[in-house]
């Protein structure tokens, strides 16, 4: 089929794929479909035909539908709207919500089996209060754009054309009723091309930044500290500062989840407080801390995080702990340099250290996994945003002889394709 692109197909729904799309098959050709799902007969556009494996679609019509598909929780995302009008961000909004982590968890099983050979069941579960709230009000953060009129929303789906919304169901309560939309918004009040990050932290009223350029956030990177306002986030009665546009886990509950995650599932009998420990894009400390409280006083952690302003909110956040200290650097090259320098007393005490291993999306990748195997530590607790990117460290731990011994997966993103997911590694 030449110049497909375009042209409306009738498509049969076969199964789940990872980036919240669904896949099918035209031909013998793979396509992967949104705003559907397994099971379903949808009339679907071609949106992408230039791939000579795949292309991809848009669904316009369910002409036969699962038993899980429900009204969309979000009407400016609904199936009702044209593909190309509908606001991204709630892609799964069509799904019942165990359904949604029915499918969340076929992608991280299929993923461990891909890119891993992994054969591991896992269950996905939901935060305290989700199924209560029907997975809404749950984002702390939230990013909307306005264009070059002054219109202020999200993105529609797989673009950068801004859609004016009337709502923002996933957001927090407090947050939705700050947020400049439809009646409420002047755009001459924003800068036209430019962005405005609505943050609703734990403690003070929600408040929002507004710019023209994309600032320096991502995990890793490395900027220069200069504060601008902090916040303070409360997670289990602790507090932690932070900047006001410093990163920080969107959904209301999730801080305290993987906290928790983190203290249930660390090794005990491969636990050293006194060990060269390590937190590994460890952003404001976060994860360092939870390590912290079950432990004690007397761990000794090493921070490690690209970014300059949080290794500085880091450092007073984890005061308290003696033995802990905040680093600013690039974690491959941080474990680069150790691999290189290294004393035999401070190898000694890496072959017994923790690791805590929190990697952006792209995953920790093929050098820092074969750091931290070449400096043979004891046990890694990787955090993992992305199956598909944990799959594939995980595979290499695995060839390097380290064994996934305890996986568990959240749902910290109802209504979205997104999952996290916890899980310790130790060599044989």
């Amino acid at each position: 089929m030449a110049d497909a692109q375009g042209t409306q197909v009738e498509l049969e729904i076969t199964n789940v794929a990872h980036g919240g799309i669904s896949v099918a098959r035209l031909d013998g050709r793979v396509v992967f479909v949104t705003d559907s799902l397994p099971g379903e007969r949808v009339l679907a556009r071609i949106t992408d035909d230039e791939h000579a494996s795949f292309w991809r679609a848009d669904t316009v019509r369910v002409l036969e539908a699962s038993p899980h598909r429900v009204p969309h929780v979000w009407q400016a995302a609904s199936i009702d709207r044209d593909p190309d009008d509908r606001a991204g961000g709630a892609e799964f909004g069509h799904i019942d919500l165990p359904w949604q982590r029915e499918l969340k968890r076929q992608v991280i099983v299929d993923s461990l089996k891909r890119f891993a050979g992994l054969e591991r069941d896992i269950e996905v579960g939901a935060v305290d209060g989700d199924d209560e709230r029907g997975g809404l009000g749950w984002r702390t953060r939230v990013r909307l754009h306005v264009d070059a009129d002054g219109r202020v929303g999200p993105f529609a789906a797989r673009s950068h054309r801004v859609i004016a919304v009337d709502d923002l169901p996933l957001a927090t309560p407090a947050l939705e009723r700050e947020a400049p939309l439809g009646d409420r918004v002047d755009g001459s009040d924003f800068p036209a091309d430019g962005y405005i990050d609505l943050v609703a932290p734990s403690q003070g009223a929600p408040r929002f930044v507004t710019s023209t350029e994309t600032p320096e956030k991502a995990r890793g990177s490395r900027t220069a500290a200069r504060r601008g306002r902090s916040i303070t986030e409360v997670v289990d009665g602790r507090e932690f500062l932070l900047d006001e546009q410093g990163f920080w886990q969107v959904h209301r509950g999730a801080a305290s989840t993987l906290s928790r995650a983190i203290r249930s599932e660390v090794l005990d009998d491969r636990l050293d407080p006194s060990a060269f420990n390590l937190d590994l894009y460890g952003g404001v400390g976060l994860l360092a801390a939870a390590l912290g409280e079950k432990v004690g006083a007397g761990l000794r952690i090493t921070s490690v995080e690209g970014n300059e302003l949080a290794t500085d909110y880091a450092a007073e956040n984890l005061s308290e702990w003696i033995g802990a200290n905040a680093e600013t650097n690039r974690v491959d090259r941080y474990l680069r340099q150790l691999e290189k320098n290294a004393q035999a007393a401070e190898r000694e005490r890496l072959s017994r250290a923790t690791v805590i291993l929190d990697p952006p999306r792209a995953g920790a990748g093929k050098q820092v996994v074969n750091s931290l195997m070449s400096l043979d530590v004891a046990q890694v607790v990787y955090v993992a945003c992305d199956p598909v990117a944990f799959a594939r460290d995980a595979g290499q731990f695995e060839r390097g002889g380290y064994r996934v011994r305890s996986m568990r997966a959240f749902d910290l993103f109802p209504h979205t394709h997104h999952v996290e997911s916890v899980a310790v590694l130790t060599k044989d």
